[in-house]
């Protein structure tokens, strides 16, 4: 008798697993690309209507309550080895799309508080950093959601921005004072995320996280200058030569300085804040780079047509060539905008 066996053939199921499991890497950097473009359009919105901020709290919370969760999950006897992957890989899912969304939203918020040529363009430049890191899943799954230390800084990074930009633009609280307030919620993040884990290296772990702590104390206290302030920004700037103090018109604008002009210079300056907002600001001129006078403080209060700032000079240490440019600033150091004016 003979008697013939044959292979069982891969079910459904296996083939599509292995399927998967070869182009892996392919299909995480496709999700990346769609990740992004699904974040262009987040930055439409926020770009549009950012009081949709109160929806942070919940996409903050959430990330947060994960973080500290799923370590103790991991560690748990009653969890298999075999579901310590999935349950990872759910929550690094949410995670990142609330990244996402919350950095991405963001992003439009604080550019256009941002002066290109000022020190606030590092701010935006990290916020941008973060927002595309949180779109690529093997960067995010691999290290950031790996290694607790970037998690609990990655964190820190958009909880800052997040209570930076939300105190002002839903409860009207001075950039100063929200700034603090990031820095203490940022702080609350960075301590908690490090103290949920176990498997760190204790004396690293608290060099490292004191650093990040140090670090956002410095960046509060001294370092606003490279924070944009948002939400104010420079709606319009005017200088001109001749200025009627009563009615605040520019009597006699002008785009560049006359090259052989050495009379008095006007500037009115339009700044943007949501209504209800108190700020104090003030002008200072440079000539060449060099500080030549700062205005003193003035007391101002949002309108929905922006807020309007004048000072002028009656002669400046110019030259042929010279160029003139003013920053306007909050009481806290951040440049809310910087008006050029260049020789004709």
């Amino acid at each position: 008798m003979r008697v013939e066996t044959t292979a069982a053939r891969p079910t459904l199921r296996a083939t599509a697993g292995a399927w998967l499991h070869r182009h892996e890497t392919l299909l995480w950097w496709l999700h990346s690309l769609w990740a992004l473009a699904f974040g262009i359009g987040v930055m439409w919105l926020g770009s549009r209507n950012s009081t949709y901020l109160r929806v942070a709290i919940v996409h903050v919370a959430f990330i947060w309550i994960t973080s500290l969760l799923l370590p103790l999950v991991l560690r748990s006897a009653r969890l298999t080895p075999v579901w310590h992957p999935r349950v990872q890989l759910v929550v690094n899912y949410f995670n990142k799309n609330f990244y996402q969304q919350l950095l991405f939203f963001m992003l439009p918020i604080f550019a256009l508080s941002t002066t290109i040529d000022s020190p606030n363009v590092l701010g935006l430049v990290v916020l941008g950093v973060c927002a595309l890191l949180s779109t690529l899943d093997l960067v995010y799954d691999r290290h950031l959601a790996e290694r607790r230390l970037l998690t609990a800084a990655f964190f820190a990074c958009t909880v800052f921005a997040g209570v930076a930009a939300a105190l002002p633009i839903l409860w009207q609280v001075p950039p100063e004072v929200a700034l603090r307030a990031a820095g203490a919620a940022a702080g609350v993040g960075v301590v908690s995320l490090v103290l949920t884990e176990r498997r760190l290296d204790w004396q690293r772990t608290w060099f490292v996280g004191g650093l990040m702590l140090l670090g956002l104390a410095l960046l509060v206290e001294h370092g606003r200058q490279f924070i944009p302030p948002a939400p104010l920004r420079l709606t319009d700037v005017a200088f001109g030569t001749d200025f009627d103090r009563t009615r605040l018109v520019m009597l006699a604008p002008v785009d560049h300085r006359p090259a052989t002009y050495r009379g008095p210079i006007y500037l009115v300056t339009s700044i943007f804040a949501p209504t209800g907002l108190h700020e104090r600001v003030r002008h200072v001129w440079y000539v060449d780079g060099r500080h030549v006078w700062t205005s003193r403080w003035y007391n101002v209060d949002a309108h929905e047509k922006g807020y309007r700032l004048w000072t002028g000079r009656g002669t400046l240490p110019v030259s042929d060539g010279s160029r003139i440019h003013v920053d306007v600033e909050t009481e806290g150091g951040q440049i809310i905008g910087r008006a050029r004016l260049t020789e004709a």
